[in-house]
């Protein structure tokens, strides 16, 4: 490959090359932080950059490699971080002016097991205010690579762009509503969301305790279980954190997809959804069956209070992240973070249960699918890559809302695991993305089929021109 699309590289091949040393951890960084420096000023992807910090890191790297000290398949490649992960000694904001000077003394959980896998960090990553909705007012959003007109995906924004665009190899994101799926299905990445409880969120800015995910965004499937095994495990810092082993996620790859119960809702998965998703999500349909998959009609829970549920249920555990600087501070928040917080204190007691019970009772229903199934097979979006001035009007249009928020929402209240995956692009040239969804703790499921169909297609291989 010629030199100039080693930006494009997936990262597990970066990863075999320096620890065959066939490439240089340091060059490699280097070249990173030339590119960073040469497009993030139009991009906006990173809040900051660690240059120093990330060549002193691939120095050690490169040194305990030439000593045949290999610590696993990040070890010498460069990432970057969604800066709402505590990192040592370097601000952390979490997308709000409130906390634009607040510095860490310790690295969250996920930050300091990426460092313990040899990754070198290139920075930290641009997201919405308090990873909800919107960008601070005082904030410059991120913008699409592919075509600036069209949405990033939020609120892992800086995350979506800064890997599509060759800026990191892979990176982290956070997901309460939608927030990996959405900027990878814009960037065309893959982007990973495990069960709630797989992933420990200490040292990572809450929105929402119950609903909050951490999970990788890359270019293939297998990229992402090797970044999911360097992060995911028990954590004595939280107690949320599953104590179930964490298994090799890249041991099934290559065992394909035959044989496999792949659920689809035909009338969920087409209704009210836009031409190119049924496009793309029609192709995922077929490449399943020529891989043998055993397509099976399933009818999906309905989700439609679950999704309503999900703005109250967020507002009221936002509100508790924010009970001490809220509405003391109010000044310094902006419109979209302010409003969920005011609809969360605006909740009694039994609508608080009642929201509660029925998450329970809906998360029940979905379990008792997988019961039938392996994987579900549905869009990423009910609309694929919306321009910005169509999201714009998120807040006023009812049926954008619905599109939006249909294929994400659901699997947030419930803590399912999905994989998103690049399934085609629009006649305009923007990317499209489907999801896979498998029951709780079956990443290893998603990463097998994610990389059975990335054998058999290329649209993670496509790249935007910069």
């Amino acid at each position: 490959m010629p030199d100039n699309d080693l930006h494009y590289l997936e990262l597990l091949e970066v990863g075999r090359r320096i620890q065959a040393k066939e490439l240089s951890p340091v060059e490699v960084t280097k070249a990173q932080l030339e590119r960073i420096d040469a497009l993030d000023g139009k991009l906006k992807s990173y809040v900051r950059v660690l240059g120093d910090s990330a060549l002193a890191e691939a120095a050690r790297a490169e040194a305990e490699i030439a000593k045949g000290e290999i610590r696993g398949p990040l070890h010498g490649v460069p990432i970057a971080i969604k800066d709402l992960c505590w990192t040592e000694g370097v601000p952390t904001a979490a997308g709000m002016t409130l906390y634009k000077d607040f510095v860490p003394t310790a690295d969250g959980t996920v930050v300091r097991k990426l460092r313990e896998a040899g990754a070198v960090i290139l920075g930290k990553l641009q997201l919405t205010e308090s990873a909800y909705a919107d960008h601070h007012p005082s904030v410059a959003p991120p913008v699409n690579p592919w075509n600036a007109a069209h949405w990033p995906g939020v609120s892992s924004s800086g995350s979506g762009v800064a890997t599509a665009a060759g800026l990191c190899y892979g990176s982290l994101g956070t997901d309460t509503g939608g927030s990996i799926r959405f900027p990878s299905a814009a960037n065309g990445l893959t982007g990973l969301k495990p069960t709630w409880g797989r992933v420990s969120r200490y040292g990572a800015f809450e929105l929402a305790a119950t609903l909050d995910h951490i999970g990788p965004m890359t270019r293939s499937a297998a990229d992402a279980g090797a970044m999911l095994g360097a992060i995911a495990g028990a954590d004595v810092n939280d107690p949320t954190a599953s104590l179930a082993p964490v298994p090799d996620y890249l041991a099934d790859i290559g065992k394909g997809i035959a044989g496999l119960r792949i659920g689809i809702d035909t009338r969920w998965t087409t209704e009210g959804v836009d031409a190119p998703t049924r496009e793309v999500l029609d192709a995922a349909i077929a490449a399943v069956r020529a891989l043998g998959g055993d397509l099976r009609e399933v009818r999906f829970p309905d989700p439609a209070q679950a999704i309503e549920d999900w703005f109250p249920l967020c507002g009221i555990e936002a509100a508790v992240v924010h009970e001490k600087t809220y509405p003391s501070r109010k000044d310094m928040y902006g419109p979209a973070v302010a409003g969920l917080i005011d609809l969360g204190l605006a909740q009694r007691g039994v609508d608080y249960q009642k929201i509660v019970l029925r998450r329970h009772d809906f998360s029940g229903k979905v379990r008792a699918m997988f019961e039938d199934i392996d994987l579900l097979l549905i869009p990423a979006t009910g609309i694929a890559s919306p321009t910005m001035e169509r999201m714009a009007q998120m807040g006023v249009d009812a049926d954008l809302m619905a599109a939006m928020l249909r294929y994400t929402c659901p699997f947030d209240m419930t803590g399912s695991p999905t994989i998103t995956l690049p399934g085609g692009f629009t006649a305009g040239g923007m990317p499209v993305a489907f999801q896979f969804v498998a029951r709780h703790f079956d990443e290893a499921l998603l990463v097998r089929a994610g990389a059975a169909f990335q054998e058999v297609t290329d649209w993670h291989r496509r790249h935007p021109a910069l």
